[in-house]
């Protein structure tokens, strides 16, 4: 494991970086330290609203008659989810383009909250389609080492992965000879889905970049065996702006670049002291999260949710720590009172490199929820699907 870099004070216009040993700094230390990265952090400032606004309108289109009381925002349930600072009036109202109010029919019940012509439309986007949802489950249960998953775990993500709030029916239990649903001996009331045939063969997403830069390096006809190791088992490193990386951190990053480690869908070996196979451990839990934020929708996923997994993906590093000792390729952000991890590789001012329909419907609700009381002229349906959608920047 190289050596944790952290970046100096936020008055210094010009980071340095220091290194330090890890028993040195607690967890909170450690992440008050780390390089921030403008960008996603102003983005992170968007979607702090965006998931309160996403968890009220799931709320609604659960609900039979796609409507939900007012008053019902003041209840426990509503307000753990909500995490309302002002009140629910002022809330929906603070998104005019996504929520409408509307009088209930019966003038003696409390006013009914609707989503917006231009909300209902996008939120039928904000979800992927059944083969889909089919090869994402796959390939997470295929990174499990016993090729199961709790249930619960994947309830907990399926907005992260675009997966159908019903994804328990349309999807797991419509393919019973994909999948197996069978109760969690160890938990009540809980359910374990297993893959009951072998695990597919599957690519590792970062293959593709290293495919593209092996080619690149034999057309250049290079010689060096370090280069092309650095290639075959590395990943692609993109720093946060202004970080300044020492001569021992970048011999320390090459070394560990050319380790060979486990394909994070094969078994992991044998659990030993040898320090060598500790970092290839080591190294195979960086692939698999890296592999597990390239499914998701887009490129990122609260720390406190992929936690959930650690166990069946045979972590055994602080998971948070893993992050932060990998600056080049994850970016954790605590922005909202939440610990939100990126993918750095997906991302470009702000947006990411390579977009897919469920990400663009996101990123038209964010621009509605960013534009406030603004956005009023956006709440019709047609309105909003000619919504300029900002590329290249932040919205």
């Amino acid at each position: 494991m190289f050596l944790r870099a952290a970046a100096a004070s936020r008055r210094i216009s010009t980071t340095v970086i220091a290194f330090f040993c890890r028993h040195k700094m607690t967890s909170a230390q450690y992440v008050a330290a780390r390089h921030r990265d403008p960008t996603l952090e102003r983005l992170m400032d968007g979607y702090k609203h965006l998931i309160s606004v996403l968890s009220l309108q799931n709320l609604i289109l659960a609900s039979p008659d796609v409507s939900i009381p007012l008053p019902f925002l003041s209840s426990p349930t509503a307000s753990r989810l909500l995490r309302l600072r002002r009140g629910p009036a002022h809330f929906v109202r603070s998104f005019p383009a996504v929520f409408s109010l509307r009088p209930h029919p019966t003038a003696s019940l409390p006013v009914l909250i609707y989503l917006t012509p231009a909300a209902s439309r996008l939120a039928e986007h904000v979800s992927c389609g059944a083969p889909f949802a089919l090869e994402r489950i796959t390939r997470l249960l295929a990174l499990s080492n016993s090729r199961s998953l709790p249930l619960r775990a994947l309830i907990r993500v399926k907005h992260e992965f675009g997966l159908p709030q019903d994804f328990e029916d349309s999807v797991i239990a419509r393919n019973p000879s994909l999948f197996s649903l069978s109760r969690n001996p160890r938990e009540p009331n809980t359910h374990i889905v297993a893959l009951p045939n072998h695990a597919p063969v599957v690519v590792p997403a970062v293959d593709a970049w290293r495919l593209c830069r092996l080619a690149y390096h034999n057309q250049n006809c290079s010689k060096s065996a370090g280069d092309e190791a650095e290639i075959r088992f590395g990943f692609k490193q993109t720093f946060p702006p202004g970080m300044r990386l020492t001569k021992r951190f970048r011999a320390c990053l090459k070394e560990w670049q050319r380790l060979p480690y486990p394909c994070p869908y094969e078994p992991p070996p044998s659990a030993s002291g040898n320090l060598g196979r500790k970092r290839a451990l080591e190294k195979r839990a960086v692939a698999i999260v890296h592999e597990f934020l390239s499914l998701t929708v887009e490129k990122m996923v609260e720390v406190e949710k992929i936690s959930h997994f650690r166990k069946s993906f045979g972590i055994d590093f602080n998971i948070r720590d893993l992050f932060l000792d990998h600056p080049g390729i994850f970016y954790i952000s605590t922005r909202g009172r939440r610990h939100t991890v990126f993918l750095r590789e997906a991302y470009d001012r702000g947006c990411l490199v390579e977009s897919n329909p469920m990400y663009e419907a996101r990123r038209k609700l964010l621009h509605l929820v960013l534009m406030r009381k603004r956005g009023a002229a956006f709440a019709d349906a047609e309105a909003a699907q000619d919504m300029p959608l900002p590329k290249n920047s932040n919205p």
